[in-house]
């Protein structure tokens, strides 16, 4: 072991070319993962600061809360099935906003609630709105009044709310008739009714899987009730991208593992006539081993470091709209599995190692 340090301290050079290649590698990973998660919450945070357990849309909707239509009759069996405490209803319109003194238009999600969700203040008076953070990015700001859709809706922002978009597009809570009022306006092909909604969020005790077939039941089928993190995922586009991000990641990882395989196999070659003499003067195996493990970690350990405040100096370079978050959870993740497969990686030498003959590696150095 004190041998391993003490070559990290002398000849740190030698071990430059595995360390640049996992820095870069730890990079890749680092933005990979800010991409995937700044496109999963930024997508989904309307979803995810729902107080409810479940979400009810109707049931020619492919769960999807842009095509869903639930009127009051529904409701009405929505709020007598047996568990369900609250109701609330919910609607969402995606349009462009011209923001004062901007030429380009921002891209918003106008939402209309009922019953407010986690971080959202209660509904403002008509034609207030409370604004996402993501809106900033395009020039918004608390107290000015925001142009909504082809006929130009006003809509006043009253204040800040965080996390709380849909589909990466800035949010607007908005009172329930001034969202059906700026939809009916812009969307007039697909008027909503006083009354109707989208979707409904339900909240209740027990299970919510359980209370959704309730749900669904009591309407009669009508309508397709799924649970909040159900409802999360069938955001468009969500699972989808999670699966493709993580298969890379994936990837990205078995390359780390293999480029430290390949760097300490060589090394173990190397260190052949090194090892034979060792084992000679009655080092064993695992003492080897460990050295070589103790140095794959530290290489690991010191990339991570690296390509971390790279990352952090790259991303801080970027446009607020590009969707990156690096959030504290994955670089905790990051970290562990660069050390997981640099020590797998590093293990691999461990067969050579063993089989080293000191008589014959010696013989070989002279």
């Amino acid at each position: 072991m004190r041998n391993a340090l003490r070559e990290l301290r002398r000849r740190p050079g030698r071990f430059g070319p595995v360390t640049a290649a996992l820095i870069l590698l730890t990079v890749l990973l680092l933005f990979l993962g800010g991409l995937l998660d700044g496109l999963y919450i930024g997508a989904t945070g309307a979803l995810r600061a729902q107080r409810a357990a479940v979400v009810v849309y109707s049931a020619d909707a492919n769960d999807s809360i842009i095509r869903s239509r639930v009127n009051e009759t529904t409701r009405a069996k929505v709020e007598q099935v047996t568990g369900v405490t609250t109701v609330g209803g919910l609607g969402i319109s995606l349009l462009g906003a011209k923001v004062p003194g901007e030429t380009t238009l921002a891209d918003a999600a106008v939402i209309g609630y009922q019953l407010p969700p986690k971080g959202v203040p209660a509904v403002p008076p008509a034609g207030d709105a409370w604004a996402d953070r993501r809106l900033e990015a395009f020039g918004v700001r608390v107290g000015q009044t925001l142009e909504l859709g082809p006929r130009q809706i006003p809509i006043h922002v009253r204040g800040w709310v965080e996390d709380t978009n849909y589909l990466l597009q800035g949010a607007l809570w908005v009172a329930p008739d001034t969202w059906r009022h700026t939809q009916n306006a812009s969307r007039p092909d697909a008027p909503f009714a006083p009354g109707e909604f989208q979707v409904l969020v339900a909240d209740g005790p027990g299970d919510p899987t359980a209370l959704a077939r309730r749900i669904d039941r009591a309407t009669g089928n009508a309508t397709v009730t799924l649970t909040k993190d159900e409802a999360v995922l069938a955001a468009p586009g969500t699972r989808q991208q999670k699966s493709t991000f993580n298969g890379i990641i994936a990837v990205t990882f078995v390359v780390v593992g293999l480029v430290v395989a390949l760097f300490f196999a060589l090394l173990t070659l190397e260190r052949s006539p090194i090892y034979g003499v060792l084992k000679a003067i009655g080092t064993t195996t695992r003492r080897l081993f460990a050295g070589v493990l103790l140095q794959a970690l530290i290489v690991a350990t010191s990339a991570f470091v690296i390509g971390g405040l790279i990352t952090l100096g790259l991303t801080s370079l970027l446009p607020a709209r590009i969707p990156i978050q690096l959030v504290g959870s994955r670089a905790i993740t990051t970290f562990a599995g660069i050390l997981l497969t640099a020590a797998i990686g590093g293990a691999i030498s461990l067969r050579r190692i063993a089989r080293i003959d000191p008589v014959t590696a010696i013989g070989t150095g002279t």
